[in-house]
């Protein structure tokens, strides 16, 4: 049983929404009070000096933190050896999977800019944490690699990773597919150079002409710096003030008519 007992309510408000909100099964104390039958994690503020029974593990709360406490309390509860492992679908919006031990204790999709921060959040604290990358998605995937630093990052094959979706599951596949892919074993890898694909650099293409206000595509190089992370779209959109002339589009001056 977890047992919260803090007279600092906003450990308190904090610990007990996540609680809840997780749907475990918990009680509430008074500093001093007895101590219930079952006891085994008691969560407490930082500074608080609470005396606990023998044998109960003390996790203490940040108030501005509650969330890592109450993992910490589960990861008691279950056992085993805890260790945070996050699985990256990567794409636009990967999703992103974090594992204690073989528990998924939060998920995430978000754009492909961020993922690096909620990687960063997520391991802070962690003892031994790994990061899992699919090797799919490769520029997006290079990109997110490139950003995780002082993390272990392993590249992970994530073929049959993306499971079935039923009724119900639209637009779950992505974080489903970080969960199995927090589950395998990659290859360590510091860093993945990538060179774009003349389709990859297309479909860049592609979406800077939906992005643009008049319709005209971005050139190569743009694209170039778009696929190595150093642009995003709109930036390479607004270096040349949204108005674009495409790599194979000429202009009459290059190609004067002849005159007869």
């Amino acid at each position: 049983m977890i047992v919260v007992a803090t007279e600092d309510f906003e450990v308190y408000h904090g610990v007990v929404t996540e609680l809840r909100d997780r749907g475990v099964s918990f009680t509430t104390i008074e500093p001093g009070d007895e101590w219930p039958e079952g006891t085994r994690v008691a969560i407490v503020a930082d500074g608080d000096a609470i005396e606990v029974p023998d044998g109960v593990e003390v996790v203490r709360a940040d108030p501005n933190r509650p969330r890592r406490a109450v993992e910490s309390a589960l990861s008691t509860l279950r056992g085993g050896d805890g260790r945070t492992v996050i699985g990256i679908d990567p794409g636009e919006r990967p999703g992103v999977a974090v594992l204690h031990g073989e528990t998924v204790v939060a998920a995430f999709q978000v754009p492909a800019a961020e993922a690096s921060d909620i990687v960063r959040q997520e391991v802070e604290d962690a003892v031994d944490p790994v990061v899992r990358v699919g090797d799919g998605a490769r520029l997006v995937g290079a990109r997110i690699i490139d950003d995780i630093q002082s993390v272990p990052v392993e590249l992970v094959d994530e073929t049959g990773t993306t499971p079935y979706l039923g009724t119900g599951a639209r637009g779950m596949g992505d974080v489903l597919a970080a969960v199995n892919i927090a589950r395998l074993d990659g290859e360590e890898i510091e860093s993945r150079t990538i060179e774009p694909t003349a389709g990859e650099l297309t479909r860049i293409k592609d979406r800077s002409r939906e992005a643009s206000d008049t319709n005209r595509a971005i050139s190569e190089a743009l694209a170039r710096r778009v696929a190595a992370g150093e642009l995003t779209v709109e930036e390479a959109l607004a270096e040349h003030g949204g108005d674009v002339v495409d790599d194979e589009t000429e202009t009459d001056d290059e190609n004067p008519s002849d005159d007869a």
